[in-house]
């Protein structure tokens, strides 16, 4: 199973911000989309970090609630490492368990194109385990 099929169940659509957008408003943004993490994007669309709550809290942690007034290009991770729709479930989850990161942009030619999140490989590893073993009951009992 690969990304695209990910991909091609959830859909394509990925949220951006700008560099420039503070961490508040970066905050209440993550909040009003129920999401865990969102790509920051620069000129052209060009993939220029990703915000996640784990990079507000350590900044909250280390700045205290001057963070919040702070640009998200000053608390955001700007080294993304990001994957393909060729990427298979168990390449996505070796990047995610060894980078300790639960979201992965994917990227086509430079370009973004989706993202997938930990929680989406789980279910989808999930998913190919019990259809391997239906199929392996099916064959032992013919």
């Amino acid at each position: 199973m690969t990304v695209k099929h990910i991909l091609d169940e959830k859909g394509r659509e990925v949220v951006t911000v700008s560099p420039s957008m503070g961490t508040a408003d970066a905050v209440r943004f993550l909040a009003d989309n129920k999401i865990g993490a969102v790509v920051v994007t620069g000129v052209g669309g060009k993939i220029a970090g990703i915000l996640s709550e784990r990079d507000i809290v350590r900044a909250v942690a280390s700045r205290g609630a001057e963070a919040l007034s702070a640009p998200i290009s000053d608390i955001m991770t700007s080294k993304v490492t990001t994957c393909g729709e060729h990427h298979t479930v168990n390449q996505v989850m070796e990047l995610m368990t060894n980078g300790r990161f639960r979201h992965l942009p994917v990227e086509t030619d430079g370009k973004l194109i989706g993202i997938i999140s930990i929680g989406d490989v789980v279910r989808r590893r999930i998913e190919d385990v019990e259809r391997e073993a239906e199929e392996i009951k099916a064959y032992i009992a013919s």
